[in-house]
């Protein structure tokens, strides 16, 4: 039986090694300019691995070793089924090795370990196998023609797909991205974010022993004014897609303009409305899944529910509830079980949380939390935080804090309440809580947003899409529309004697 118990991890996580070179051409190798940088565990300001820099000449290598690949056919040319045989076996080699997945991942970013063996790495291998399964399911169409004409309409692979992905969920979005377009036949050169790089090193080399051949699946690690803008201004990268800050995902779209016109997808920033209304039959599921929906993974998730509408007639018993519960989810090294909650990804973001929850002391009502503290003297750690009665207009309500903290925002109509969610720059997810099925209905109608939860947050799963609208960017992750970004349609017109 597998040992989850806190000594169990630590003495897994004191016996893992790490990768730390780039992964090109099916070779782990040092980055050009031999320089590295420090993945840094920030529950204890250790220093886990050098990690390769890698720069436009790495990201060059790269890109020319996927192009070979998909040029020759090794893998854009495989039967689908082939394909599909291929992924499969990757799915499998990540779930016999998912306690090594979910520390990696645990240790380089501050996720909860309990979170990243139940959640991440299982939807990961999950996600490889439902895209597998998907591959040799999808038709290409016939067009209506008269006599003599055949007209096919075939979906077929981009080519050489660069995928930048960000550090909160660092293998699932690398799986997101990855599983998609190598399940199309694409090559795929991956440039993981700084702060997260190590799953996804493991990860080439679990896929290149599941048979992904050579050049076909990169791991370029490095920062994102270098290795991520080559990327983005590559002449010979056919897409580009992107999950991360909406200030970042509008530079990649003028990249694509400044360079070669690829196909850029980007999914990007978020705060997400969550309306609970009086007529709400079951107030304790509502404030579990509205704390849920804002601490989970430390508040550092692009579609957490961060502005809590809320029926003035039940405000206050809702926030008590919400009190509670914050006050039982407290953070504590993200190797122990008994922990709530993990550590922020790194000092700089710790430092952005707090001065967002400063800056909210003296504008709207502090109710829970709002401190850093430490776990055994050391880390990057912040309270769950709860602010009630906060203004609409107030930053704490508009802008992205991307950790655990909460902003109440009370109405009285329905009408009021839907204008509110729908007043901001994002739109990517909404939650709406009530009983009235027409209202369910009718709200969800009217949020601005690319999906709507009711009664639940944040619903997700491997047959439907995920993406927002608005600045919260038109990429779509997941389902059978996933597949459509990494593949090109193609017409071929055949004129036959009747």
């Amino acid at each position: 039986m597998l040992d989850y118990t806190y000594d169990g991890w630590k003495s897994r996580a004191a016996a893992l090694s790490f990768r730390g070179q780039a992964f090109i051409d099916g070779k782990f190798t040092d980055a050009a300019s031999g320089k590295t940088f420090a993945s840094v565990n920030p529950a204890t300001g250790g220093v886990l691995a050098q990690v390769a820099e890698c720069g436009g000449e790495d990201v060059d290598r790269a890109v020319a070793a996927g192009r070979r690949a998909f040029e020759d056919g090794r893998w854009s040319r495989l039967a689908p089924g082939d394909r599909k045989a291929v992924l499969l076996k990757l799915a499998d080699l990540i779930r016999a090795n998912l306690e090594e997945m979910a520390l990696l991942d645990s240790l380089d970013m501050g996720k909860l370990v309990t979170d990243a063996v139940t959640v991440d790495a299982p939807g990961s291998a999950h996600f490889f196998q439902w895209h597998a399964e998907a591959i040799d399911k999808i038709y290409d169409e016939v067009a209506p023609t008269g006599p003599g004409d055949l007209a096919l309409v075939s979906r077929v692979p981009l080519g050489v797909v660069g995928a930048v992905t960000p550090w909160n969920f660092p293998l699932d979005m690398a799986t997101w991205k990855a599983a998609a377009a190598l399940a199309a036949g694409n090559s795929v050169v991956l440039k993981p974010a700084e702060q997260s790089p190590l799953s996804a090193l493991r990860l080439a080399e679990l896929a290149a022993e599941a048979g992904v051949p050579d050049g076909v699946f990169n791991v370029v690690p490095g920062f994102g004014a270098t290795a991520g803008k080559a990327l983005g201004l590559h002449m010979d990268v056919d897409c580009l897609a992107f999950t991360g800050s909406t200030a970042i995902g509008k530079m990649f779209m003028q990249y694509s303009g400044q360079s070669n016109l690829k196909q850029v997808w980007p999914e990007t920033g978020g705060k997400s409305p969550n309306l609970v209304f009086a007529d709400c039959g079951d107030l304790e599921a509502a404030a579990d899944m509205a704390a849920f929906g804002i601490f989970f993974n430390q508040g550092e998730v692009c579609s957490a529910n961060s502005r809590l509408y809320v029926e003035r007639s039940i405000q206050q018993e809702f926030v008590d509830k919400l009190i509670a519960r914050a006050e039982a989810t407290q953070p504590g090294d993200p190797l122990d079980p008994a922990s709530k909650m993990g550590a922020i990804v790194d000092e700089k973001q710790t430092e952005g949380i707090l001065r967002f929850v400063e800056a909210g002391k003296a504008s709207a009502n502090l109710v829970a939390g709002g401190e850093r503290i430490t776990v055994d003297g050391k880390g990057c750690f912040v309270q769950p935080t709860i602010f009630d009665d906060v203004s609409h207009v107030d930053p704490l309500a508009r802008d992205e804090i991307f950790g655990p903290v909460l902003s109440v925002i009370p109405f009285d109509r329905e009408e009021e309440a839907v204008a509110m969610a729908n007043d901001s720059i994002y739109g990517l997810a909404a939650s709406v809580w009530t009983d009235n099925l027409s209202r369910a209905c009718r709200v969800a109608d009217r949020l601005q947003v690319g999906t709507v939860s009711v009664n639940t947050v944040d619903a997700l799963s491997a047959q439907t899409p995920f993406g927002g609208m608005k600045q919260s960017g038109f990429g779509r992750d997941l389902s059978l529309h996933s597949l459509e970004k990494y593949t090109a349609l193609k017409t071929t017109w055949i004129k036959y004697k009747t």
